[in-house]
């Protein structure tokens, strides 16, 4: 009997056609011999089963069973959660599934809503030693509280103003003048209740993936990030505006110990799933955390899949190993 597999994307920010594309990238990885395979779209308060027929099927969220082609209503055995932002990487879908008993791809509540606020992430990690630049919060409704010069002798400019929590495709701004301050605040807060105000770090910027089941452990190559925009926005995220240069052009030393480094972080917070952690290197090879993805982009092009064939792993067989060693 073939297990029935669910792919959980959309949701209701920015990033749902970001994670529809990833969605349609990791049905096209999963072996297809061995699962039955559907895309659930969260969005706009529906939960819909899209069939292999085009129609779509109305999701029961008691127990998250639907009806197929033949209208047989069937219950996946496993959920492969690519939501980009709310509900899939806060925590909120985690402990959803967790109630009905369902197993899925991704690391657990506490942790995905940890990881989805940048500001608290950043804290705990430098906590624990991690390097991370400085920043300071600033919560809607609250916005005058702090006036501009007290942000700026704080942090400095130039600085990066983005939604705390969610990712940075949207609503970030690289500020450089005192007077593109205000403005970039108002635009984060368009994406969510809090903003991040974050020191520049000048640097080389890199990504690292990993994942680790019951019976393996792997951490990826490292992937270099070159774009000639100001930073890397949705335009070089998507657009093809960015060189992403694989394995980075770092010394096997410092590859060495970025890779240990996520290993660490994987295993402090109890990740599961595929994780994908950036860095900012600095001057001195001071490595520099900047943010940790527990849903990482899937679509053929993105950083994962990149690393996967560079390890020379088969992105089919991690799928499987994901789903089938929970």
């Amino acid at each position: 009997m073939k297990k029935t597999i669910a792919i959980i994307c959309g949701g209701d920010t920015s990033e749902h056609d970001v994670s529809m594309r990833s969605a349609a990238g990791i049905q096209s990885f999963m072996d297809s011999e061995r699962y039955n395979i559907y895309k659930v779209e969260i969005h706009a308060g529906k939960w819909e089963a899209i069939l292999g027929d085009g129609q779509r099927s109305t999701v029961d969220r008691n127990d998250f069973s639907f009806a197929n082609e033949q209208g047989k209503t069937i219950r996946p055995d496993f959920c492969y959660i690519t939501i980009h932002g709310a509900p899939g990487e806060n925590g909120v879908l985690q402990g959803y599934l967790e109630l009905i008993g369902m197993p899925y791809s991704t690391s657990g509540v506490l942790v995905e809503a940890l990881t989805y606020d940048k500001f608290a992430t950043n804290n705990y990690m430098r906590s624990l030693g991690v390097k991370v630049a400085d920043s300071l919060t600033i919560r809607i409704g609250h916005e005058n509280e702090v006036t501009d010069q007290e942000i700026l002798d704080r942090i400095g400019l130039p600085c990066f103003v983005k939604p705390s929590r969610g990712g940075s495709s949207f609503g970030t701004t690289k500020v450089k003048t005192a007077d593109a301050l205000r403005p970039a605040i108002e635009l984060a807060l368009k994406e969510g209740e809090d903003v991040m105000v974050e020191a520049f770090m000048q640097g080389t910027e890199i990504t690292c993936g990993c994942y680790k089941t019951k019976t393996v452990s792997h951490v990826f190559p490292i992937t270099e990030v070159v774009t000639t925009n100001e930073f890397f926005d949705y335009d070089a995220k998507y657009n093809g505006q960015v060189d992403e240069i694989t394995p980075a052009r770092i010394s096997d030393r410092l590859t060495q110990r970025v890779q240990t480094l996520t290993s660490t972080i994987y295993d402090i917070l109890g990740c599961y799933g595929i994780i994908r952690i950036d860095y900012i290197i600095t001057q001195g090879d001071v490595i520099n955390l900047l943010e940790i993805n527990t849903t990482p982009g899937m679509t053929p092009t993105s950083f994962i899949p990149q690393q996967v064939r560079a390890a020379g792993l088969d992105i089919r067989e991690v799928m499987t190993d994901i789903i089938e060693n929970r």
